[in-house]
């Protein structure tokens, strides 16, 4: 049996309570309220805004995955209906009202030091080449314990999602073929996640077809046991790079613990669903 490495378990259990500004409605009413329509603009408004207004090219290559398209449709024209700042202040107040309401009963204290432990973690980071990151940590902190929570953890998973493409691009794959040797592990589904990135089934097609020409799939679109290592590659690659908060963090068992039990509450609660588009996982 295969124990699971630390950074991993981390993972699992900080990434569904930044997940929840992706499926709680609070959170697109926030934006609504201030001037900002539209799930898809409140997705791309919502974690660029760290990086001030940027263009559709610079999102599309951050955010890695997306088809460009389906990022043009979007920026720049949320920056004519809400500033970053703007942004800023409706995530914190929706992530302060969710996180307060889902917090398990008696938790306050015990949250307040996560957050206090998260926070000492994010301020250690090596943000070198991780562009997502380094602009989501230097976010000022809210007033609210339960925003900090959630912004803690939101440049926890930056850091490992910055991380993560230095990964996969390392191993040679576009955001769509990381996304479609993803899909032939069996763990996401190609229908939700191809419409989820705006791909056309043309150029999902094409992506097949290089991967099918370099070996990584098979005929019937399976990985190959060449396509099983280049993504056990990118997994092992994005844990090794994501090894720096684990080692940052104070108390860190229990303070994973403590966190996982709210994770796991938004799990439970439906809060947060799994499976979803996202690949966030169910707390371990």
């Amino acid at each position: 049996m295969t124990t699971e490495r630390p950074e991993r378990r981390f993972w699992r259990v900080y990434e569904p309570v930044h997940a929840v500004c992706y499926f709680d409605p609070a959170f697109a009413a926030a934006m609504v309220e201030a001037g900002l329509t539209g799930g898809w603009n409140g997705y791309f408004a919502g974690r660029a805004f760290p990086l001030g207004a940027p263009p559709a090219r610079v999102v599309t290559a951050l955010f890695y995955g997306f088809a460009p398209a389906m990022v043009a449709r979007a920026v720049p024209k949320i920056w004519n209906r809400i500033t970053p700042a703007g942004v800023r202040e409706a995530r914190f107040a929706a992530a302060d009202a969710v996180v307060g309401v889902h917090a398990p009963a008696g938790s306050t204290d015990d949250l307040r030091r996560v957050t206090a432990n998260l926070e000492r973690a994010v301020d250690s980071l090596a943000v070198d080449g991780r562009a997502l990151a380094g602009a989501w940590q230097s976010v000022a902190r809210p007033a609210s314990w339960f925003a900090r929570l959630w912004l803690a953890v939101t440049v926890l998973r930056e850091h490992r999602g910055d991380g993560h493409v230095v990964a996969a691009t390392a191993c040679g794959l576009t955001g769509l073929q990381a996304s479609i040797t993803h899909v032939a592990t069996g763990a996401l589904d190609r229908d939700v996640l191809q419409r989820n990135r705006g791909w056309t089934d043309r150029e999902w097609a094409d992506a097949i077809e290089e991967l099918r020409e370099r070996g990584v799939l098979s005929a019937d679109g399976a990985l190959t046991g060449a396509g099983v290592a280049l993504r056990e590659n990118v997994e092992r690659l994005t844990d090794d790079l994501a090894i720096g908060p684990w080692r940052a963090l104070n108390d860190a068992e229990w303070t994973m613990r403590t966190l996982g039990r709210l994770a796991t509450v938004l799990v439970d609660r439906g809060v947060v669903p799994v499976p979803n588009p996202m690949g966030v996982p169910r707390p371990a």
